[in-house]
């Protein structure tokens, strides 16, 4: 028998057999037999101390369900493969420059960055204003796709600073980098790659930037350790947009791979969310929700009413 079932016994007869003896010898014995029923109460689990754990526990593991990661990455690939070739086609998302101005990209930053980086543009909301840019600093946008975000770093950087973009879809990478030779653009590159895995010295960057591309990674949390060690020490910051939800998602949407290509499936609970970042060593300073962005099919519309899925930007301090 286990010890707790042992302590429940012990103090289920307790109450049964001892309370008329102890309130008849003494009235001090009150208190005794109220410490008594106090002992019996800590032997139950509270729902609170339950759910506590279960957040514990999810939180240390990222993801406790399994989604299909090589589907999930081939999906991924061939959407965003799309989006590079063909920006004109209609997604279950917004594109192009009407989104980005919509969501708070200034019009002349806009004006001075390649128009053919704008149309695959596919964010989720606008961060440069947490971002603090400045003159001279070295940028790494994580899932880079066509450029635009990078860009647009590279013209707050200025020529004395540097942007690097990763991504791993070859379509993108080939249009981003094709922009750079035509625009004849030095301060810029993209590199193929995975997010979860950077291919950098420790304490390279002074900014870390992303736009709705860490839900789609089921290791979130290798991604912000990943973050953390290539960011520089108390003056690095992080800023992204991203999908985040109010409510931990169910295992029959988390295990779906096409839900999650659909930046839902991925979405973490946003205080979970918040936790990831700050364990390897950031702290997170501000966060602002995107209420301009707006979900398009079906599927995203429930998820968003059902489960609180929301776009967010934050900045988060290397410390």
């Amino acid at each position: 028998m286990r010890p707790q079932n042992i302590s429940l016994l012990c103090g289920l007869v307790t109450l049964l057999f001892f309370p008329v003896q102890l309130l008849i010898q003494a009235p001090d014995n009150v208190l005794s037999y109220r410490n008594i029923i106090e002992s019996f109460e800590n032997c139950i689990p509270k729902n609170n101390q339950v759910e506590t754990k279960k957040e514990d526990t999810m939180v240390a593991t990222t993801i406790q369900q399994q989604v299909d990661t090589a589907d999930l990455e081939q999906k991924v690939k061939t959407m965003y493969r799309d989006v590079a070739l063909e920006p004109e086609k209609e997604y279950h998302f917004e594109m192009g420059r009407p989104l980005a101005e919509k969501l708070g990209y200034n019009p002349d930053d806009l004006d001075h960055i390649p128009a053919a980086s704008i149309e695959s543009f596919a964010g989720v909301g606008y961060f440069f204003d947490l971002a603090g840019i400045k003159e001279g600093e070295k940028i790494l946008d994580l899932g880079s796709g066509s450029g635009m975000d990078a860009f647009i770093a590279a013209l707050k950087t200025g020529r004395p600073g540097y942007v690097t973009g990763i991504d791993m879809t070859d379509e993108q990478l080939e249009k981003a980098n094709r922009l750079v030779e035509d625009f004849n653009l030095n301060n810029i590159t993209f590199v193929k790659g995975k997010i979860e895995q950077l291919d950098f010295e420790d304490a390279t960057f002074d900014v870390v930037i992303s736009n709705g591309v860490i839900n789609l990674c089921p290791d979130k949390a290798k991604v912000f350790n990943e973050i953390a060690r290539v960011l520089k020490p108390e003056t690095g910051r992080l800023a992204l947009a991203d999908i985040v939800s109010r409510e931990q998602l169910p295992e029959n949407i988390v295990c779906n791979s096409t839900l999650w290509a659909s930046c839902i499936g991925g979405a973490a609970q946003e205080d979970n969310y918040k936790i990831l970042i700050e364990k390897p060593g950031m702290q997170v300073i501000n966060i602002k929700r995107n209420t301009k962005y707006e979900f398009i099919s079906k599927s995203a519309r429930g998820a968003s009413d059902k489960y609180g899925v929301k776009s967010i930007s934050l900045v988060a301090q290397r410390l």
